[in-house]
């Protein structure tokens, strides 16, 4: 069978995995599928990614779900016509394996828009992005404008118990509490047909170690997209690199349910 290398992060050595037949899949998008772009909606969908989706989730019975800091609207967007089981903003939106759509109770955000807001107008190199249960403060374009996001943000939220902010890659978000991709990913592993396989969560961001602790404690595999550090035993280097073994991994499923 076809072993591809990862490498752990700790000691970069090689080290080989693949999936096989009873293997649950959880991909991140931003920075795992697609690479990063300056602003949300310049990110660029590689030929042949969403078809190559498509078929790795029918070789896995359908057990391959997207969990996302993006809504579920911009994930059907950017990958259209496929449809996969996906956590969205975090997890604050679930769409299970049966198509129905879970949504938290939406969290009083006006206080935290209108702050961001009013800083990103002093700012232009801020972005504020409204969620239906989020907010994000982007500051990729202005990093020196990390310490005032913070500051801004934790400003927002203070005095309101149901909300925490969550720091990303160059973003912060104010989200419900109790939400996370770990939650998410947990949730779906109690249902067919992710529920008892072996769970992999490939992720990049800081947002995503909760879901790398969930599959590790489910006995699974955490795999980190670039440097930092993380919790996750092992590493890829580039979202060009996740596309390439996913490609792999079509003929190396395939080759194991025979």
């Amino acid at each position: 069978m076809l072993r591809t290398p990862f490498y752990k992060p700790d000691h970069k050595m090689p080290f080989s995995f693949d999936l096989d037949a009873r293997s649950a899949l959880f991909l991140d998008f931003d920075g795992t599928l697609v690479d990063i772009a300056s602003t949300p909606d310049a990110v660029s969908v590689a030929p042949g990614l969403t078809d190559m989706l498509h078929r790795l989730a029918g070789a896995l019975d359908g057990a391959l779900a997207l969990i996302s800091g993006r809504p579920l609207e911009q994930l059907d967007r950017f990958l259209s016509p496929l449809v996969l089981p996906a956590a969205g903003v975090h997890g604050a939106e679930r769409r299970r394996p049966d198509g129905v759509v879970e949504r938290r109770a939406l969290p009083a955000l006006e206080r935290v828009a209108a702050l961001a807001l009013r800083l990103a107008a002093q700012h232009p190199g801020l972005l504020v992005e409204r969620k239906v249960s989020a907010v994000a403060l982007h500051y990729r374009a202005a990093p020196e404008l990390e310490a005032s996001c913070r500051e801004a943000m934790a400003q927002a939220v203070e005095g309101e118990p149901s909300l925490h902010v969550m720091h990303g890659k160059m973003v912060l978000e104010a989200l419900p509490r109790g939400v996370s991709k770990g939650h998410a990913v947990d949730a779906f592993l109690r249902e067919p047909p992710f529920a008892g396989r072996r769970p992999v969560f490939i992720g990049d961001d800081v947002t995503d170690e909760a879901g790398f602790e969930a599959v590790q404690r489910a006995g699974g595999l955490a795999v980190r997209v670039g440097d930092g550090p993380s919790i996750a035993t092992h590493q890829l280097p580039n979202p060009a690199a996740v596309r390439g073994w996913l490609a792999r991994q079509l003929d190396v499923v395939a080759a194991a349910a025979h």
